[in-house]
């Protein structure tokens, strides 16, 4: 495989919208996307409440969204997924997207509203690593993601389960339906079959990430925000999580979904094969670590622990909701108010990022 191109710019709030064009265009994004194709945005909502770090940023939204413009790029939609933690409106609304997607007129769908999308069985062409045998009565995918352009959005921060999130983590929430946390024990293999997945339904691919603010700790949620001021941008998924994960200080290919996606020939994970533009990051290592918090210690004991072998009793049945109510009660009720807040309000009031944040009122 030829060498994936990752580009990479330092920013700063006064020029971060320009950036965003320029990035996008350093990484020659034309070359990933056909015109004439509808554009899908699918932003990354980790959480409704606006903490930083974890979710898609409105600057970055709105400079891909400026870009795209520019260029000739009109058909352009925001497709967003539920969680069983995260309420998709309130996620919009608190992360300011709301007012982004009317100035720009940007129609939002969601792939849980019947009237938006219907799931469809697909069966893919690639030989897939879990997928088929997790759902052994077919794999469903949104029939609305078929012959479009896709644009993925994530935020550079750690995971409690994948070590880093991104690009390909991205295509979790909006590819697979409300039955997703049936692969988490088996979550690296699940993000690569995804990714061979939009390799066919898709008629183009491409990645922008956003490290304004990066997330170090125990992600997608709670999290130390680390003001990194770093985007990136890249057509390859599995290359620009790579990217990512080396500045935020870790061996991308001791990390088990970009190895598995290199080694699959879906992308470059080792960095010595790909060309980073646009500025030096040989040096760069944030340091973080991924660490440990509620949520999590729950899930290594039912996901990976001595209990994995009865999670199709506990995530395949209705006991499937004492966890749910378990982790919202925990995130929303719990963290939230007694740490997460206190976070927020500092960023908000006390942080070049946090102003510009609150700017888009």
């Amino acid at each position: 495989m030829e060498k994936s191109k990752v580009a990479v710019l330092k920013t700063e709030p006064e020029t971060v919208i320009e950036d965003y064009k320029r990035l996008m265009r350093l990484a020659e994004y034309q070359k990933f996307l056909k015109k004439g194709k509808t554009i899908i945005l699918k932003d990354n909502i980790s959480w409704h409440f606006p903490y930083p770090g974890a979710n898609t940023t409105p600057w970055q939204l709105e400079g891909v969204i400026r870009c795209l413009r520019e260029d000739g790029y009109d058909d352009i939609v925001c497709v967003q997924n539920k969680t069983v933690v995260t309420n998709a409106y309130k996620g919009e609304r608190l992360n300011k997207y709301v007012n982004i997607f009317k100035k720009y007129d940007i129609p939002v769908l969601y792939n849980f509203k019947q009237e938006d999308m219907t799931w469809v069985k697909y069966e893919p062409k690639a030989k897939m690593q879990v997928l088929d045998k997790v759902f052994p009565k077919g794999i469903m995918v949104p029939d609305y993601f078929f012959d479009k352009n896709i644009i993925h959005l994530p935020t550079m921060k750690c995971h409690i389960y994948t070590t880093t999130t991104g690009a390909m983590k991205n295509a979790f929430g909006g590819l697979l339906n409300t039955r997703r946390h049936y692969t988490h024990s088996v979550i690296h293999k699940t993000l690569v079959d995804l990714l061979a997945i939009q390799k066919e339904i898709h008629s183009g691919i491409f990645a922008v990430t956003d490290g304004t603010v990066a997330g170090n700790g125990p992600g997608p949620r709670t999290m130390k925000p680390v003001i990194a001021d770093y985007i990136l941008a890249s057509g390859d998924q599995v290359a620009i999580d790579a990217i990512a994960s080396k500045i935020m200080g870790f061996n991308p290919m001791e990390i088990d979904y970009i190895r598995l996606g290199d080694e699959a020939g879906l992308g470059n994970g080792r960095p010595e094969n790909i060309e980073v533009a646009g500025g030096d990051i040989s040096g760069v290592n944030l340091g973080f670590e991924v660490g440990d918090n509620g949520a999590s210690r729950v899930g290594d004991i039912m996901w990976f622990g001595p209990l994995k072998r009865l999670q199709w009793l506990f995530f395949h049945t209705p006991l499937v909701y004492i966890f749910v109510f378990g982790s919202a009660f925990y995130h929303d009720l719990y963290w939230y108010p007694l740490k997460g807040k206190k976070i927020v309000r500092d960023y908000q009031n006390n942080t070049k990022w946090g102003k510009l944040f609150m700017s888009y009122e």
